[in-house]
């Protein structure tokens, strides 16, 4: 099934008609059948009479705009797609997931106009939107400024299956902190082929709390954690008494590459919908992340064909 006419494709059919080709020619050199070439110069013709191609384009542009406009969907639908929305899905994930369990055939682009639609109308759709305020920053230096360790395993070292998310079973793990003041932080710990995400509280931002917060998430489950990767933090510091505990090794990123455990940073992002930088996490609960962690891991996602992490990882 063609698309709808490109500028390009007018420009074409312009050409041709000035050197007197036949509709049926036309939509032989242009692979379209002459019906469409046909409704093409009968909807799309100037009121003088003559073909402009840059005219043209802007007639239909318009025309597909206002049939838009009066698409409409029932109550009901409307209601299933606000209430995906409450869950803070993003348009692109309710329209994505409601593609895949075949309920309904609705374009994130018509979601986002209904959700700021109701944001004009005094409504809280909009509030469930994620939000781009981050600023990136420059970073002046070149080389890491917190305690180093030796004999720290490189990334370079993982086995090639980590890379290509083949299996599961490999995990990247990180810190939160919201108030820089406040001692409390979050651990973090993704799966990296399904996203599927586990978080623990932590009264201190310290090696010997974070080590045993890992080694309690490993517990629950050991037989789903081959290796893990962490970033250069002090609070790693002890990640051998993780790798006695557990037997699961740790490797560790580059320096300032945080691409290398993309990951985890993306998922560290989606938490900050719900604690954002600079907001106290001593009021933050265990209970509080567990909810947090399932919010995302019930989250269709875009990358996993938008199926929920939590539904990879359980058929993994």
């Amino acid at each position: 099934m063609h698309a709808q006419i490109t500028l390009e494709e007018r420009y074409a059919i312009n050409v041709m008609r000035k050197h007197r080709y036949s509709i049926r020619a036309i939509a032989r050199e242009l692979g379209r059948a002459p019906s469409t070439i046909s409704r093409e110069l009968r909807r799309n013709l100037r009121p003088s009479g003559r073909y402009v191609p840059d005219i043209a384009h802007s007639y239909a542009t318009a025309r597909r705009r206002r049939s838009r406009r009066n698409t409409h969907f029932s109550q009901d639908e409307w209601g299933l797609v606000e209430h995906l929305v409450t869950l803070d899905w993003s348009p692109e994930q309710v329209s994505g997931w409601l593609k895949l369990h075949g309920i309904l055939s609705i374009s994130h682009e018509t979601i986002y106009l209904r959700v700021w639609h109701d944001k004009r109308c005094g409504g809280q759709l909009w509030t469930h939107m994620r939000q781009t305020t981050k600023k990136c920053r420059k970073r002046y230096r070149s080389r890491d400024s917190r305690g180093r360790l030796p004999g720290k395993r490189h990334i370079s070292e993982r086995p090639a299956e980590v890379e290509s998310r083949t299996t599961v079973g490999h995990w990247e793990i990180d810190t939160i902190k919201g108030d820089s003041q406040a001692a409390h932080s979050a651990l973090t710990v993704v799966e990296r082929k399904t996203g599927y995400l586990q978080m623990g509280k932590l009264a201190r931002h310290r090696a010997a709390d974070a080590t045993a917060k890992t080694v309690e998430i490993i517990g629950r489950q050991p037989h789903r954690f081959k290796t893990i990767t962490a970033d250069n933090g002090t609070e790693f510091h002890s990640h051998k008494l993780v790798e006695e505990a557990t037997g699961v090794p740790f490797y560790f990123a580059t320096p300032h590459h945080s691409w290398e455990r993309g990951t985890n940073e993306n998922t560290n992002g989606l938490i900050r919908q719900y604690l954002p930088k600079r907001t106290s996490m001593a009021g933050i609960t265990q209970a509080d992340l567990d909810a947090i962690a399932h919010k995302l891991n019930t989250r269709p996602r875009k990358r996993l064909g938008f199926r929920t992490p939590e539904e990879c990882y359980a058929q993994s």
